[in-house]
């Protein structure tokens, strides 16, 4: 298990993502999915009120609901550590005050608890003064509804202009942040925000760890992959991917493990990196993941992967 930085949260290193939930599988796959991801220590599902608005008769809510009937038909909500976010559903966009407020409520209704436990702005909201979006996610952690907060997809600047303001007013204060980071896409996150965030002492929680799946090695030249994300995937089959993909396949192979493990174990390496968000649509997918748990990779393995991503 890995601490989230300041906080009293215990969690498994490998994140279980939900966006697949209600997309991609449905109810009875999303459970069996969860099942062995609990049933191998798992205790970390990351969600989100808009997961899958996008899906056609499709609300938001689906994958909060899935994890909601799933925790209740086990009994487990309280070995399970749940992190959603509000913000980008058409319905409830922003982060204003009365919006956070809102959406907080809906969700604890489909997640079928009474406090959410990391709880993220799913995306920074210019048009809304810091002060009133801390304000509102204090509000809740005061209530009991929530325990802590995070962000998702903030710059550097406004990461810091946030924490700033919840020390200057005595409001609750972001513990972690969520950005886009792997082997093929790395510029976002390393520099300024993964200062800050081993500076402050903030967890990191990657999403798109994988880049869609090309990082789990099964998107290669002429092979056709059936997925709703092989376009995202398959972008990534250029010159610097397939040396990424060489690397990874050499390590794997030495290591005798998947080549998605590796990937993710290569995040574990990273500044304030504590477990890579990764979803999986079957146990056997799932399978391929949970190696992360144990891999510790070599400076040798690490310099190997940084200069073919680099």
């Amino acid at each position: 298990m890995a601490k989230i930085g300041t906080t009293s949260l215990d969690v498994f290193p490998l994140c279980l993502g939900g966006n697949v939930f209600g997309w991609t599988t449905d109810e009875k796959q999303s459970s069996a999915v969860l099942d062995a991801y609990a049933a191998a220590g798992g205790n970390f599902v990351d969600t989100a009120d808009v997961y899958s608005a996008w899906v056609p008769g499709h609300e938001g809510g689906e994958s909060e609901t899935i994890l909601g009937r799933w925790m209740a038909a086990r009994g487990n909500r309280g070995r399970i550590v749940v992190a959603t976010k509000v913000g980008m559903l058409s319905s409830l966009r922003g982060l204003a005050a009365k919006t956070i407020r809102a959406a907080a409520e809906g969700s604890l209704r489909r997640l079928r608890t009474d406090r959410i436990d990391l709880y993220y702005a799913h995306v920074d909201d210019a048009a809304t003064p810091l002060e009133e979006t801390l304000g509102a996610f204090d509000a809740l952690v005061r209530d009991g509804k929530v325990r802590y907060i995070a962000a998702s997809n903030y710059t550097a600047p406004r990461l810091a202009e946030a924490l700033a303001v919840s020390q200057r007013m005595g409001l609750a204060r972001y513990v972690a942040l969520q950005p886009h980071y792997n082997l093929v896409h790395r510029t976002e996150y390393e520099g300024a925000l993964a200062e800050l965030c081993a500076r402050e002492g903030l967890a990191c929680f990657p999403y798109y760890a994988l880049a869609s799946g090309f990082l789990s090695g099964k998107y290669r030249p002429g092979a056709k992959v059936e997925s709703a994300r092989a376009a995202g995937a398959g972008k990534h089959l250029d010159e610097k991917g397939l040396r990424i993909l060489a690397t990874l396949d050499a390590i794997a192979a030495e290591r005798r493990t998947t080549v998605a493990a590796v990937s993710l174990a290569w995040l574990r390496t990273r500044p304030a990196v504590v477990a890579p968000i990764a979803s999986a649509r079957t146990p056997e997918q799932l399978a391929e993941l949970l190696p992360v748990a144990s891999l510790r990779l070599t400076d040798d393995e690490v310099a190997k992967l940084n200069a073919a991503s680099g």
